[in-house]
């Protein structure tokens, strides 16, 4: 762990400064690129992204924490074979300190994020049923109950209103909170520690604070619910630990990241809204049509950068030659961009252009292969329920600033408008 530099918060467009790129199929590797953190406004592809996706399919970075570079894949059939290769480990990363954004890296026992098979199914288990489809289903109409609960504040308070605040920020963390089994009174404690964990801001002490906080209080919550009859994840996972199928760090580090989840509905939806108020014929589109609306939502999640820079590393197990001929060496770590293989023109013709036409539309949103996101079908609900219910409850729906006026998240993991001021 180091903690020589923090996260840039320039908002410069510069792409990444070096010699010209020497092909690694020559023989010699591609020079290595600093990738900051850019705190971007609005919607905009990263710059730094788009330049290393035109010197080619895979490239090397330098990230703001953590030693050494890494290989960046940015193709889409790239990216699908790192994250579907058992030649490609997560829990390899582990022992290392490799490149990367966030400021603080400690791994806990258990994490899906850096499990391999077969571990990676064995921890699983005790949370599948809590997330199909089925289960989302018998969870809508809670949901639902939930939002137009939200929604009902908005209208009686009258125009304008903060989206945001309202509705983006409680409605997800309320959702998860009721699926991860969290009691009311413990939620706004809970939520503070996920957003402080998926921030770049307050350095090591921050997130090393929070994110003690949080799994303190999973520790207690599980050991408390080993033998309870609940059907929500900590009852799942205090059960599982009774029976003895998986250990107590094991279901902390099971449950972090599902409790974090919602942070990510809030800003993936707040980016989608955002341009649906940003583009009138979208936003015509999605009210003159809403029985379409889910392939424009596919779309839209297809197009909005919702991370800054990359997510979490893999190292090769063995050398591994990639679609262009680039040899990854045993023992390198490697990074994929699911926004830049999003983007892929092979794959999406005129991938820059929103297309709420789009056939086929195999985007990689919630990722692919073993890390597949456990909350894909929750987040779907979830987003689908947000958008129908604002669009059809609040007529005329619309911006009270100009589109370069809305206030975007600075020194987060995840984009997203920090507030989204609408009247009606």
């Amino acid at each position: 762990m180091t903690t020589e530099t923090t996260a840039p918060t320039t908002t410069e467009t510069a792409a990444p400064a070096a010699t010209e790129p020497i092909p690694a199929v020559c023989g010699t590797a591609p020079p290595v690129r600093d990738w900051p953190a850019l705190d971007l406004a609005g919607t905009d592809f990263d710059p730094v992204l788009a330049a290393l996706m035109t010197e080619g399919p895979v490239t090397r970075i330098r990230l703001p924490y953590g030693e050494g570079w890494a290989w960046l894949a940015t193709r889409y059939e790239d990216v699908r074979t790192v994250t579907n290769d058992p030649r490609f480990s997560r829990a390899e990363v582990t022992r290392r300190q490799v490149t990367r954004l966030a400021p603080h890296f400690r791994p806990r026992p258990g994490s899906l994020a850096w499990a391999d098979q077969p571990d990676h199914n064995r921890l699983r288990k005790p949370l599948a049923g809590a997330f199909t489809v089925g289960a989302m289903k018998r969870l809508r109409p809670r949901a639902q109950e939930i939002l137009d609960g939200l929604v009902d504040g908005v209208v009686r308070d009258g125009p304008p209103a903060d989206l945001v605040a309202r509705v983006l920020e409680p409605f997800p963390v309320t959702v998860v909170s009721e699926v991860m089994g969290v009691p009311e009174a413990d939620r706004d404690r809970v939520h503070a520690w996920t957003r402080q964990i998926i921030s770049t801001s307050g350095g090591v002490e921050a997130a090393e604070a929070a994110k003690q906080g949080l799994y303190g209080w999973i520790t207690e919550t599980v050991g408390a619910r080993a033998d309870g009859p609940g059907d929500d994840v900590y009852s799942l996972l205090g059960t599982a630990v009774a029976r003895g199928e998986i250990g107590m760090e094991e279901a902390v580090g099971l449950a972090g990241p599902l409790q974090i989840g919602g942070e990510a509905v809030t800003h993936n939806c707040g980016q989608m809204l955002f341009l649906t108020l940003t583009r009138p014929e979208l936003m015509a589109r999605m009210r003159d049509r809403p029985a379409e609306r889910g392939p424009v939502l596919d779309e839209l999640l297809r197009w909005i950068p919702h991370r800054s820079t990359v997510g979490l590393a893999r190292i090769a197990l063995e050398d591994v030659e990639l679609g262009d001929g680039t040899k990854i060496a045993a023992g390198d770590p490697v990074y994929v961009s699911y926004l830049a293989a999003n983007r892929d023109p092979r794959v999406f013709p005129g991938p820059d252009r929103i297309d709420p036409d789009r056939d086929p539309n195999p985007h990689l949103a919630f990722g692919h292969g073993t890390h597949y996101c456990t909350g894909a079908v929750l987040a779907r609900l979830q987003t689908e329920l947000l958008v129908d219910t604002l669009l059809d409850r609040l007529p005329g729906l619309r911006l009270t600033v100009p589109a370069e006026g809305v206030e975007w998240r600075r020194r987060t993991m995840i984009r997203g408008p920090l507030t989204l001021p609408v009247t009606w």
